[in-house]
């Protein structure tokens, strides 16, 4: 740390020494909470961001005041940034700044007195279940690597799971004679959720023939392989999940945690009880699975409005 103090003391830190602190930052926050790698990613980027920004105009990232982080958010917004976008960098630069606060390397929090911007919270996309079965039916699942993509689909509708989560499970995690799979979520925090008879139906088979056909000769420990033997990518599966929704004809915006929604949703719709669902999902806040209820809420207006005589 002596040569990052002394670049600081300058006043002018270069570019190594703020890579160095953003490093040492991501690895206590890391130690701390457990965050995901895509977390972590999203942090450094939004760093990085503000540090090349302050760069341009002769500035310290760790030396940073007020005025330069209101700057940059003007200049942002001037840039289009939208409101979501410019409270999420925000949260990154007050975390980073605290950690420097903490460690003694600054005096004074920059980010103390600069307020989030206001944002409604967007309801999140959901599919009604007769568009649910559509997409589930769409894979050909005469070819082993259709049957897989059904199979992924079908873990995903009835469990709720992170892509993340999915992409990732290992056989070891499975338990078919219990019907549950154990998976370790945000926080690291491990849950048990149960797959219901369809999802194990689809595992049971996949299994025990479409898998082998596309490993061949190859081991992997991840469920889910791809062709290579490799574990298959965010990026992939969010190709798949868009190319079978065009072939189920569902219009409208889709995300990569469409059947997660879709899962909470319909859960909550058949009665299921909000902190089971928190439960499922692996929220540590309950007020994050409550949007579900206003989704559902959205659902009932839309269902009261089409099919009752004077809605």
């Amino acid at each position: 740390m002596s040569s990052i103090s002394v670049n600081a003391a300058a006043g002018k830190a270069p570019a190594q020494a703020a890579e160095a602190i953003i490093d040492r930052f991501l690895d206590a926050i890391w130690m701390e909470r457990g965050l995901s790698p895509n977390t972590l990613g999203a942090y450094r980027a939004d760093l990085r961001a503000l540090q090349r920004w302050l760069a341009q105009r002769d500035q310290s990232l760790i030396y940073a005041v007020r005025a330069d982080l209101l700057a940059f958010i003007a200049w942002r917004t001037r840039e289009g940034a939208k409101p979501r976008s410019t409270a999420r960098q925000l949260s990154s630069f007050r975390r980073f700044y605290r950690f420097l606060l903490r460690e003694g390397l600054i005096a004074e929090d920059p980010t103390l007195r600069i307020e989030m911007p206001k944002i409604g919270r967007a309801l999140p996309r959901s599919l009604s279940e007769s568009e649910v079965e559509s997409l589930l039916g769409a894979p050909d699942v005469s070819d082993p690597i259709g049957h897989r993509d059904r199979t992924m689909l079908e873990v995903l509708y009835a469990t709720g799971l992170r892509v993340s989560e999915l992409i990732n499970l290992r056989q070891a995690q499975i338990n078919l004679n219990q019907g549950v799979l154990r998976v370790r979520g945000k926080g690291d925090r491990e849950r048990l959720i149960p797959l219901g008879d369809e999802a194990q139906r689809w595992l049971r088979e996949f299994v025990g023939g479409p898998r082998v056909e596309i490993l061949l000769e190859r081991q992997t420990e991840y469920l889910f392989p791809t062709r290579r033997g490799d574990r298959m990518t965010r990026q992939a599966f969010w190709h798949i999940i868009k190319r079978y929704a065009k072939k189920a004809d569902i219009i409208g915006k889709l995300s990569p945690h469409t059947l997660r929604h879709a899962f909470a949703t319909h859960l909550l719709n058949n009665g299921a009880d909000l902190r089971v669902v928190q439960m499922l999902l692996g929220h540590s806040d309950l007020s994050t699975t409550q949007i579900y209820t206003h989704v559902a809420r959205e659902r009932m207006k839309e269902m009261h409005a089409h099919h009752h005589p004077r809605g």
